[in-house]
């Protein structure tokens, strides 16, 4: 539908700037984001969902130097696959109830909770397992997996709680945006709708200033690297397909580390510089949500009108 595939493109948005505020986990010196994945196979089914998240990582590795380029596909598998067509079908449906009509803000948050802390869980055992066997490391798996598996539990948690209140605030908005309980053959029929119109509102907002409150602690996977290994980062080799990889995009990603590039080192940004300061006020990062959430917006369209019209073959419809 040509009205769906905007609504897509904006949630894909939101789910950008909204991974730009790291928050802070209490007692632990690490902080999570939120992965988004439920939330769009909630509001798009698992397939439109699927292929936004994807869209998401896409461009924060090519734009944002965020996650390695050989990494990418393993980011989407964890983030995409797990939360669209484990977590979302199995715990989420479930237990909301598909097609319901009035599922209530509590059963909302009931299948939301359980269904954020699998798909978090599923997809963090994925980084450990693919770190373990990538032949790159030799982090030793019993560590990475009793640090890696209970801080994502706390960050699925808060993922859970998020999602719940974005789904309640649609469904009490605009119930027939949210794929789950309205009828498969039902889609927008108007793209400035009221719910549509908050998100990109928020979306706005969060890029421009509220990333500058995200945490400066380490994110859940650096802090478990930093606790086996001292470092925050694995060191991959400099030599072959990961170093010359690496190396294109510290020197073409246009906006590494959500900041701009400052003196002669590209991998140096103003918002490093920025992270012993809270909040970290600075344009770089302002820029970075507006140009990502746009960048988003606009491949995520793209990817849907090719879809559309027969140039790939793909599953992803609401009838």
């Amino acid at each position: 539908d040509e009205l769906y595939i905007p609504m897509m493109g904006i949630l894909g948005a939101f789910v950008f700037t909204a991974q730009m505020i790291n928050f802070t986990i209490p007692g632990t010196g690490s902080s999570g984001h939120l992965g988004g994945g439920l939330l769009l196979a909630i509001l798009l089914g698992p397939y439109a969902a699927f292929l936004t998240i994807a869209s998401v990582l896409v461009i924060q590795a090519l734009f944002f130097a965020d996650g390695g380029l050989l990494a990418l596909g393993a980011n989407i598998f964890n983030l995409g696959v797990f939360p669209c067509f484990l977590a979302y079908p199995f715990i989420f449906k479930p237990i909301a109830g598909t097609g319901a009509r009035n599922p209530g803000p509590g059963r909302i948050i009931l299948a939301a909770l359980p269904a954020a802390i699998i798909g978090l869980l599923a997809g963090a055992l994925g980084v450990v397992l693919e770190t373990v066997f990538s032949g790159i490391t030799s982090l030793p798996f019993k560590s990475f997996v009793l640090l890696m598996l209970p801080v994502h539990l706390a960050i699925g948690i808060v993922e859970g709680l998020v999602t719940a209140a974005v789904v309640i605030f649609v469904f009490k908005t605009d119930p027939g945006l949210i794929f789950v309980f309205s009828k498969k053959s039902q889609s927008p029929k108007a793209f400035w709708r009221p719910a549509l119109i908050g998100l990109m509102l928020v979306a706005l907002v969060t890029g421009v200033a509220l990333s500058w409150f995200a945490s400066t602690h380490p994110d859940g996977l650096e802090w478990s690297i930093a606790r086996v290994t001292g470092s925050e980062e694995l060191q991959g080799p400099e030599q072959g397909m990961h170093g010359v990889l690496s190396r294109l995009q510290k020197k073409f990603a246009p906006l590494p580390d959500y900041g701009f590039r400052i003196g002669s080192e590209g991998a140096k940004t103003e918002s490093v510089d920025a992270e012993s300061t809270w909040p970290a006020v600075n344009a770089g990062t302002s820029v970075s949500g507006i140009l990502g959430g746009l960048l988003t917006l606009a491949l995520v369209v793209l990817a849907g009108i090719l879809l559309r019209k027969g140039f790939i073959h793909s599953p992803i419809s609401r009838k």
